[in-house]
């Protein structure tokens, strides 16, 4: 018997001694050299080798700003890969370097494509916002962060260009011809800023001075958007791809009522069914006319509006087979949606948005249409960042495996600066590299996504 407990006892310490050495072992220079290459780990691979060289620390979702405790699912829990992490820190670094003295960045003019240096064009509030939204993503906030100076003077820039725009003017700046106005819509600046604002509010206590200033501007910016809103729901001003600021304006609403900033439900209400009168379910085709005639721009744009209400209808139907009322293998369905407590107005709004979102995510996934319009422009990247928040938002099974996908997609042309530039139409670095990072930093508020603004009988 003692022998036997002798090798008992040699067995447990043999364990812990190699578990001891597992968690003992740190990514440092030594074994970063015997990692394999950014472009050689698959998606399986991925999810073993992984840091989190992100803080965790006050995340808060982009386009969606998340108040309150948010549930934990493992579905929406993914760590950082490590040679994404390593992405993410190159681009960051290089777009410190490029903010201007004003706090600024600058997305280039429509009429001066080629040029690359973020440096000598002027700074835009569309550009700036997008750069803060990607800070904010990546672990920095007012008060935290290796780059929260930068968030400041960029959050500083962009409430000074509210605050001093006249109230009834359509955008908050008087430039004009800037890239993303050109290809997206003339109007983009006060989308995107408002977009950004109303994820910047979350870090500031009721206390903070700061508060009712962001908030101030976030209304300012609430009415533009609302006045910009033409009477089929799309945003006046639309240019190349109109439909991407159409449903940016969407979710910048929808940011803003999460935020506590009073939103005409009339306004919202027009601006969604624009984005799902775009599928058409029935004849399996999509509208492109404000798309560039680009499959991808309309799809994408139709799959992000309609997230939230495809998965308030799918967790509807969870409950209420949870509940008795329908059975395992029911699906979601008016009818089903009347069963599980559900107005038959409200069960036929839902059962038509999760049938656009199936539908739209469905063919924002397919290869031909991931090509866009034949090349990466800013467009493409934006709408990579609509297809995966909107599979997160959903509740897609399937975004995982979107993710690491597209993070080997965007590693394979990530510039060795650390930069991302477009082939195409918005070609600028500073825009296209702060987009990147949105995509590539999306892990980071999978779970506030998930779960914006929901309260489920599931406790998800």
């Amino acid at each position: 018997m003692k022998k036997n407990h002798l090798i008992v006892v040699a067995l447990v310490l043999l364990a812990c001694s190699a578990t001891f050495a597992v968690f003992s072992l740190q990514p440092g220079k030594s074994s970063e050299r015997k990692m394999e290459s950014r472009l050689e780990l698959s998606p399986e691979k991925q999810i073993d080798a992984v840091v989190d060289p992100i803080p965790k620390e006050e995340k808060h979702c982009v386009f969606k700003t998340v108040f309150g405790d948010k549930p934990v699912d493992s579905l929406f829990v993914c760590a950082i890969p490590m040679n994404v992490g390593k992405s993410i820190e190159e681009s960051l670094a290089w777009l410190a370097t490029a903010q201007q003295k004003n706090g600024g960045w600058g997305g280039g003019t429509h009429a001066y494509q080629e040029n690359m240096d973020p440096l000598a064009t002027p700074s835009d509030p569309a550009s700036t916002a997008m750069v803060g939204l990607a800070l904010l993503r990546c672990g920095n906030t007012p008060n935290e962060g290796k780059y929260h100076t930068h968030l400041n003077k960029a959050a500083a820039y962009l409430l000074m260009m509210v605050e001093e725009s006249p109230k009834e003017t359509a955008n908050i700046t008087s430039q004009t011809g800037t890239q993303p106005q050109v290809k997206l819509g003339a109007n983009i600046d006060v989308v995107m800023t408002s977009q950004f604002l109303t994820n910047l509010v979350a870090h500031y206590s009721d206390e903070s001075a700061m508060k009712p200033r962001i908030k101030k501007c976030i209304e300012k910016c609430v009415y533009k958007i609302e006045r910009n809103t033409g009477h089929n729901g799309s945003s006046d001003g639309g240019s190349w791809a109109g439909v991407l600021q159409s449903s940016f304006a969407v979710n910048a609403l929808q940011s803003a009522e999460d935020a506590g900033v009073d939103v005409q439900d009339s306004v919202l209400n027009r601006a969604e069914q624009y984005q799902l009168d775009a599928v058409d379910v029935q004849k399996n085709e999509f509208r492109t006319d404000d798309a560039a005639g680009i499959v991808l721009y309309s799809v994408t744009s139709s799959a992000r509006s309609s997230a939230f209400d495809a998965r308030d209808a799918k967790l509807a139907i969870k409950a209420a087979k949870k509940e008795g009322k329908l059975k395992e293998q029911d699906e979601v369905t008016k009818d089903n949606l009347v069963k599980s407590g559900y107005s038959e107005t409200e069960a036929l709004r839902l059962s038509s948005a999760f049938a656009v979102n199936e539908m739209a995510t469905g063919k924002a996934m397919q290869s031909d249409v991931i090509s866009g319009f034949g090349n990466n422009g800013g467009e493409e990247f934006l709408s990579f960042l609509q297809t995966g928040e909107g599979m997160i938002m959903s509740h897609s099974t399937e975004w995982k495996n979107w993710y690491f996908d597209t993070c080997n997609r965007l590693m394979q042309i990530q510039n060795k600066d650390g930069s991302w530039n477009g082939h195409h139409c918005i070609t600028s670095p500073v825009f296209c590299t702060a987009t990147c990072l949105l995509i590539l930093g999306v892990a980071n508020d999978a779970n506030d996504l998930a779960y914006s603004g929901v309260v489920t009988k599931t406790g998800e």
